[in-house]
């Protein structure tokens, strides 16, 4: 298909708006995306909203390619890890490399970031902020109510679980939905087997490491999660799932750190309120997720125009900084002081920096970063077949095993 075809200008749009193709729709979200949209349009550029309700933004990516068969792609999408390589690499985002050097990106943005909004050499994608993938929130009164300790192995986790459920509080907030699922997944892999085994069996998809007792383990594991939710969990968005941790129903979610922007946008404090740390096995480990707004390339000067002062608001260090408070990440930007943020905030920040020269950053699966889709979409069908069933381990572990196979 022509590029020239599918870059068409939509006549519905002034020359100087951007329009804006996301899936943040949560409070915290919203509230986070405001602050890039009322700093943009008090510049005199305007901004269409394009919301796609979905979480996982799977409902965005079928949108988007809708759009994109359509010749009317949006002048900026909300992307994640190797979907911004694969758009980048059928030539239809734009070139940032002007505005990223006139603002030194190459030098404010880690390596780890730059790998997920430079393609080949040209920026593409403007980094909003870093999530950390492999948290655990947990309500305070909760665990005041039964005068325990936030768990730091599996095991531990395990233990609370019965003490909770006598005291009428469900231990595990989840959403049945297949991401939260494969969130859950990545995080019970990662704290079962650490990074190297997370690389093999993630990144690499090594059939011997996905064959293996410590992947038996992780299924094991991932059964005694199921048993810990609650009978309603089916189909519920993660942002709900969080407000039973909020509301004390739920003692603990295992979620990334957008999650902490639900708190937030509650009025609820971090070490008042509720608590936060790395989930269970991982706590030197760093499972990142860069969010980032991917560019379409545009023939009209003014559209491009609009895009560059777009990706000025977003990789402003006010804007960073306030951006990632709303939405309880971090900034990608290195010389942001995170005195701003809160105590969760700060330590996650700590927490990247110890583990970049350690090499126990990892990029997450469950969100695109770690490898294609066609590999996740495999690993996540199995994952969701399990804990929705009465799938045995080993009945699992073949499975994923064959699925993998036929996907490489």
């Amino acid at each position: 298909m022509a590029c020239a075809a599918l870059l068409s200008a939509n006549p519905a749009l002034a020359a100087s708006d951007v329009s804006v193709l996301h899936f943040w729709t949560s409070g915290g979200e919203a509230k986070a995306l405001n602050i890039l949209k009322s700093d943009l349009t008090g510049k005199g550029v305007g901004w269409k909203d394009e919301p796609v309700a979905g979480g996982g933004g799977g409902n965005a990516k079928t949108v988007l390619r809708a759009r994109i068969a359509a010749g009317d792609p949006p002048t900026a999408m909300l992307m994640l890890g190797q979907d911004i390589i694969d758009w980048a690499r059928e030539g239809l985002l734009g070139n940032l490399n002007d505005v990223a050097a006139a603002s030194r990106w190459d030098e404010v943005l880690p390596k780890l970031v730059q790998d997920f909004v430079k393609v080949d050499g040209v920026y593409v994608s403007v980094p909003t902020n870093i999530h950390r993938v492999n948290m655990l929130w947990a309500s305070k009164a909760a665990f005041d109510k039964i005068g325990a300790t936030l768990p730091t192995s599996w095991e531990e986790f395990n233990a609370l679980a019965p003490k909770f459920q006598a005291a009428g509080i469900v231990p595990l907030a989840h959403g049945g939905q297949p991401w939260q699922d494969l969130t859950l997944f990545e995080n019970v892999v990662l704290g079962v087997g650490g990074v190297p085994f997370y690389r093999k069996a993630l990144v690499e998809g090594d059939l011997a490491a996905l064959d293996s007792p410590t992947m038996l383990a992780v299924f094991d594991q991932m059964r005694r999660l199921r048993g810990m939710v609650d009978a309603n969990f089916s189909g519920r968005d993660w942002n709900l799932a969080t407000a039973m941790v909020i509301r004390g129903e739920a003692a603990m979610q295992i979620m990334g750190d957008w999650a902490k922007g639900e708190f937030t946008a509650a009025g609820k404090a971090a070490g008042r309120d509720f608590l936060c740390v790395p989930a269970p096995g991982s706590a030197k480990d760093f499972s990142f997720l860069i969010n980032s707004f991917s560019m379409f390339s545009q023939t009209d000067p003014a559209k491009r125009q609009a895009q560059a002062a777009f990706a000025n608001v977003i990789m402003d260090p006010a804007n960073q900084l306030a951006f990632s408070v709303a939405k309880g990440a971090i900034p990608p930007r290195r010389d942001v002081p995170t005195v701003g943020l809160d105590s969760c905030g700060q330590a996650t920040a700590a927490d990247l920096v110890a583990a970049q020269p350690a090499d126990r950053a990892v990029p997450t699966f469950a969100f695109g970063h770690a490898a294609p889709a066609a590999l996740v979409g495999a690993v996540s069908d199995v994952v969701t077949q399990h804990f929705n069933s009465k799938m045995s381990s080993q009945d699992a572990v073949k499975r994923l095993v064959a699925s993998v196979k036929a996907v490489r």
